[in-house]
C-alpha cells in the first residue's frame, strides 16, 4: 500500500508592515506661518517701521513748517487726515512720530538688554555675594519707574528725548537683569554645562558659548515687549513734556495738543492714539508669537 504523502505547504511568514513615516516635525518658518497672533503682529509691525523709513525720504508736507490760515482743515485731497491746530499735516506729524518712537525704543531697550543681560549673566555665573548684589541693586533700580527717573532728570539737566531715552533705558536694566539671571540659572544646571565644566572650560567661556545661545530666545522674546513698553512711555512722556520737544513731532505730544479740542476737533486725538495703541499691539502680538515659536516646549503643544 503506497504510504500517502501529505504535501506540506511552506508557510510564508506575512511580512512587517513598512513603517510609516513619522511626520516631521514643522520648522521655526512653519510654526511661524501658522501662528496668526505672530502673523498680525508681524504685519502691524512692519507697518511701524514702513512709516518711519518712509518719513526719513518723503512727508506729504513738512512736519516743520506751521500755516495757520490752513488750520483745523477736514481730511481732503491735499491733507489726507487734515490738519492741526497750527496748520500742520496731521498725516506728516504721523510719519515722523513713527520715527521718533522708533528711535526711543530701540535705544531705550538696546541700553537696558546690553547692560542687564550682562549683570544678569554675571549674577547667574559667580553666584554668591555677586548674585546677591546685583539682585539687591536691581531691586533698588526698579523702585524708580520711567517716569519718576525721568522727572529727575529733566529736573537736573531739563526735558528732552535724550533724558526720555535715559530714563526709559535705565528702569529696562534691572528687568532684563532679573530675566537673564533666572533663565541663566536654569542654563546651569543642565548636564551638558556639567560635561562642559568636566573638560576644563571655565565660567567665562561656558557663559559664551552655552549660556547665552541658550537664553537668547528668551532675550529676544523680552526685548520685543519691553520695545512697545518704551513706545508706550516714550508717548506718556511726551505727553507730560519731558519727552520728545518741539518741533520734532511725537505722538504723544500730538494727544496733548488735542485735549484741549475735544469737542472742536476730536479726531485730532483719534489719529495719535489710534497709531500708539496698534503699534503697541503690533509688537505685543509679535513678542507673544516669538516665545510660543521658539520655545520648545510651547511649539510642541501646537
Amino acid at each position: 500500500m503506497p504510504s500517502s504523502t501529505r504535501a506540506s505547504k511552506s508557510v510564508t511568514p506575512n511580512p512587517l508592515p513598512a513603517p510609516r513615516p513619522s511626520a516631521a516635525r514643522p520648522g521655526l518658518v512653519q510654526r511661524a506661518r501658522s501662528h496668526r497672533s505672530l502673523v498680525l503682529g508681524a504685519w502691524l509691525t512692519a507697518l511701524l517701521i514702513a512709516a518711519a523709513a518712509l518719513s526719513l525720504v518723503w512727508t506729504p508736507w513738512s512736519p516743520y513748517e506751521m500755516d495757520l490760515a490752513q488750520k483745523l482743515r477736514a481730511p481732503s485731497a491735499a491733507h489726507w487726515l487734515g490738519t492741526d491746530p497750527f496748520g500742520r499735516d496731521i498725516a506728516s506729524l504721523l510719519l515722523v512720530g513713527a520715527r521718533s518712537s522708533i528711535l526711543v525704543g530701540l535705544i531705550a531697550v538696546g541700553i537696558g538688554l546690553c547692560v542687564g543681560a550682562a549683570l544678569g549673566l554675571l549674577a547667574a555665573a559667580r553666584r554668591g555675594w555677586v548674585e546677591e548684589l546685583i539682585m539687591r541693586l536691581s531691586d533698588f533700580m526698579l523702585a524708580f519707574p520711567a517716569i519718576l527717573s525721568a522727572i529727575m532728570l529733566a529736573a537736573v539737566f531739563g526735558a528732552g528725548m535724550v533724558n526720555a531715552i535715559i530714563a526709559i533705558g535705565i528702569f529696562n536694566i534691572p528687568i532684563f537683569a532679573r530675566i537673564t539671571r533666572a533663565a541663566a540659572n536654569s542654563v546651569w544646571s543642565r548636564d551638558y554645562i556639567l560635561a562642559a565644566r568636566g573638560c576644563g572650560k571655565g565660567p567665562w567661556r561656558i557663559t559664551w558659548e552655552h549660556v547665552l545661545p541658550n537664553i537668547m530666545p528668551v532675550l529676544i522674546v523680552q526685548a520685543t515687549i519691553r520695545f512697545a513698553i518704551a513706545i508706550l512711555a516714550e508717548a506718556a512722556l511726551s505727553y507730560l513734556g519731558l519727552g520728545t520737544q518741539p518741533p520734532q513731532p511725537s505722538w504723544g505730544r500730538m494727544l496733548s495738543e488735542a485735549q484741549t479740542l475735544m469737542f472742536q476737533a476730536p479726531m485730532l486725538a483719534v489719529y495719535p492714539g489710534l497709531a500708539i495703541a496698534l503699534a503697541v499691539l503690533g509688537l505685543n502680538l509679535l513678542g507673544d508669537g516669538l516665545r510660543d515659536v521658539l520655545d520648545p516646549r510651547l511649539s510642541g503643544r501646537r
